[in-house]
């Protein structure tokens, strides 16, 4: 993949980008005209006024930022976004405050951040068993603690 198309799809919209050479994720911004509040325990939808056109065969999978999580408790509210390649439509990040305070989201605040990675989708084969590992069906801390 030699270039990601993206279209801003709303005034004030940023254009995802990586905050360093090294970084996984594309920062995905707020496009919003004013503050917005993510209230405790609430959930909160955050356009970013960005669309993307992902190539067939990957996906783009949007996390929390780790900084908002950690500092503020604000996380997404179905832990991974998950924009699939025949999408369109723009991004909206929706996030939830576990902490006991609100938090305020600002316009062009990074909230949230986009990775994009390469996706198998080979057919199904219902089967009447699997084959044996040695962990088996072994599942929550079979192998630990």
């Amino acid at each position: 993949m030699d270039k990601i198309k993206m279209m801003k799809t709303r005034p004030g919209a940023v254009l995802p980008a990586r905050a360093t050479q090294g970084s996984a994720g594309y920062d995905l911004s707020a496009a919003i005209d004013g503050p917005m509040t993510v209230e405790m325990g609430g959930t909160t939808r955050v356009p970013t006024g960005i669309a993307i056109q992902l190539e067939p065969g990957t996906v783009g999978l949007v996390f929390g930022r780790s900084g908002l999580g950690t500092k503020h408790g604000v996380t997404m509210s179905n832990g991974v976004g998950v924009i699939d390649s025949d999408y369109r439509g723009e991004m909206v990040v929706s996030l939830t405050c576990r902490h006991t305070q609100p938090y305020t989201v600002r316009p062009g605040d990074r909230i949230a951040q986009l990775v994009i990675v390469p996706v198998l989708t080979p057919p199904v084969e219902e089967v009447t068993e699997l084959d044996e590992t040695d962990r088996g069906a072994g599942g929550f801390g079979s192998t630990g603690k």
